[in-house]
């Protein structure tokens, strides 16, 4: 596994403030400078890195409440990695991609597919959080939930 830590800012919206991204920006990939966001050094799209971050700090606070943790699982080479990892005391898991995008495809769940294979019955479940509008199981059992679905 990575030693890095992946970090995110406690508020995607003030990350946005601080880095002078208003919604044309982010929906454009630029802001009023013509810095592009979207294929740049940011590495990857600016939108897609705080939609993932406000996922993040959802879960997070639901886990605490249910006295769980979430945490960033990467291996060292990078070969597999899964943006979320949600475990509780008894060190069961639920694994979590976050995709910037309503349609989920085999390639999106790669990773949680690898994973539930290496872990078994300690993975209780693998979940795509997306921005489409319903939440479904793929035929592989992976769920596809809407971002504006989660709750406590």
């Amino acid at each position: 596994m990575a030693a890095s830590p992946k970090h995110h800012l406690a508020d995607p919206a003030l990350a946005a403030a601080l880095l002078g991204l208003d919604e044309h920006a982010l929906l454009a990939g630029d802001d009023s400078d013509g810095r592009s966001f979207r294929d740049g050094p940011m590495l990857g799209p600016m939108l897609g890195a705080l939609f993932e971050s406000l996922v993040a700090l959802s879960l997070r606070v639901y886990a605490q409440r249910s006295e769980a943790r979430v945490a960033h699982f990467r291996m060292h080479r990078g070969d597999h990695e899964v943006d979320l990892i949600v475990e509780r005391r008894d060190c069961r898991c639920v694994g979590v991609e976050v995709k910037l995008s309503p349609i989920v495809n085999d390639h999106d769940v790669r990773h949680l597919v690898w994973l539930r294979d290496r872990l078994g019955p300690v993975l209780l479940d693998a979940v795509v959080i997306t921005t489409g509008k319903h939440a479904y199981r793929r035929p592989d059992g992976i769920a596809v939930i809407p971002a504006a679905l989660l709750g406590p």
